[in-house]
């Protein structure tokens, strides 16, 4: 994210690059994709002003904004803690579930598990490629997190 720079334009930014112009309302297309990822009520923050979970929400609403037919996600939880990934994997798990195909790069095997599909690389030779019939559900997984935490601070 550019540090000087709100939520809300730091999304809009990939539109200034369309040179097709596909879409016309680039505040309301990146204020919509802000609102996607949970964030509408932070989209006039800077980047100081957010979370890490946050600032990634910002960085997944900025790649969805051109309205994409795949998401590319690099270690999307790599700096992240547990609570916080889970909840970017509940966003890409209900991304995925609304029909945009996402591809996750991780060495997380547990986050592995929240996918429909695992191709195991090695030395970039395909080593695995499993189908996966019923994904961990990251939203309850969360929810259980969550409430375990609440029952540790009692």
């Amino acid at each position: 994210m550019l540090p000087r720079t709100t939520a809300l334009e730091n999304v809009k930014l990939p539109l200034i690059y369309d040179r097709h112009h596909r879409i016309k309302n680039t505040q309301y297309a990146a204020m919509e994709a802000l609102e996607r990822v949970g964030l509408a009520d932070r989209m006039h923050h800077v980047p100081n002003q957010l979370s890490g979970g946050q600032q990634q929400r910002v960085a997944i609403a900025r790649a969805l904004v051109n309205k994409p037919f795949i998401l590319l996600a690099d270690e999307p939880t790599g700096n992240l803690d547990s609570k916080t990934s889970m909840d970017i994997f509940s966003l890409f798990q209900q991304l995925n579930n609304d029909g945009l195909t996402i591809v996750i790069v991780t060495h997380e095997r547990d986050f592995a598990s929240y996918a429909k599909r695992i191709l195991e690389m090695r030395d970039g030779i395909l080593h695995k490629d499993i189908l996966i019939k019923n994904p961990r559900n990251a939203v309850e997984d969360l929810r259980n997190l969550i409430a375990h935490q609440q029952q540790e601070e009692n």
